[in-house]
């Protein structure tokens, strides 16, 4: 599989991220990582989505970190300082899933909390479902794990149609539309940092084409038989949605619904927040996280 890999130079003085990089090797491919707190304290694992990396959770980590947990967040591949396979017949759903057990499989993780938003909810729900024993809880935040069996938004499908015929991709664009806040131009560049060109960019373009929209998607049935696994779980499972996201607005009834972990707990909308809600709310979501774990 041919990749390319983001120089390291591209990384240096990101506002807010000064974490050492660390790195795992799955399949070919190195996954990076940021490897924060006590080395031996149970995880929270911070997944991130479309087109962001673990630059996302800048704002939280040390927060966790200080708070006395082992924080982790990679970087899927195609993604931050992670690499990135230029053909995108080379990424799907499964793949992505598989990498990413892979990762928690290299670092042996027990005990963990899942935080997840967008696509790392859609990745992450599945290796709960899969590895169920590896997790103790789930914060699932502006995510989902659709099966294509009930039609999409139409926010959705329009993203899936600007993705693949935006002449210019610009992860920073992306992001910055789905902030309510004002993003500064460092912060910005900082997004765009690990795309130096349209060949690093094949996994942020095919992304939102390996969401399931229909019953018959490659992805349906696995997604399916992860659903089964979850409306099984009754270990904690917290939502927090925030209260600006076209994208996933009401995706959270389903989990509140159908997972019995999730009945009975504290779901949290966030105000004023959109679709990265880490960008317009990381320390609010870092205090909930915090919260649960304390309660759970």
């Amino acid at each position: 599989m041919e990749f390319v890999r983001t120089p390291d130079e591209h990384f240096e003085n990101l506002p807010g991220y000064t974490f050492p990089p660390n790195y795992v090797t799955v399949d070919g491919l190195r996954i990076h990582y940021v490897d924060a707190g006590p080395a031996d304290a149970p995880p929270v694992l911070l997944m991130h989505g479309e087109p962001s990396w673990s630059y996302l959770y800048r704002t939280m980590i040390p927060l966790l970190a200080e708070a006395g947990h082992r924080v982790i967040a990679p970087d899927l591949i195609g993604f931050g300082r992670s690499d990135k396979p230029v053909q995108r017949e080379d990424y799907t759903y499964q793949r992505h899933v598989d990498w990413m057990h892979g990762f928690l499989n290299a670092l042996d993780v027990q005990n963990a909390t899942l935080v997840c938003q967008d696509w790392g909810g859609l990745i992450g729900l599945r290796l709960v479902a899969e590895q169920g024993g590896r997790f103790a809880r789930v914060v699932a935040a502006n995510t989902g794990l659709p099966t294509g069996d009930t039609p999409v938004s139409e926010v959705l499908l329009a993203w899936q149609q600007m993705s693949q015929t935006m002449p210019e991709f610009v992860a920073s664009g992306v992001v910055a539309l789905g902030c309510n806040t004002m993003l500064p131009e460092e912060v910005l560049a900082a997004y765009d940092a690990p795309f130096p060109d349209e060949r690093y960019l094949a996994g942020a373009r095919v992304f939102p084409m390996l969401i399931p929209t229909t019953p018959s998607d490659p992805a349906a049935s696995a997604n399916r038989a992860a659903w089964a696994a979850l409306m099984a779980w009754h270990k904690p499972f917290l939502t927090a949605f925030s209260d600006g996201d076209p994208i996933t607005s009401g995706a959270e009834q389903p989990f509140q619904t159908l997972i019995p972990g999730a009945r009975g707990q504290a779901h949290v909308t966030i105000s004023d927040a959109g679709h990265f809600l880490q960008e317009d709310k990381g320390e609010e979501l870092a205090q909930v996280v915090l919260e649960f774990i304390a309660r759970t």
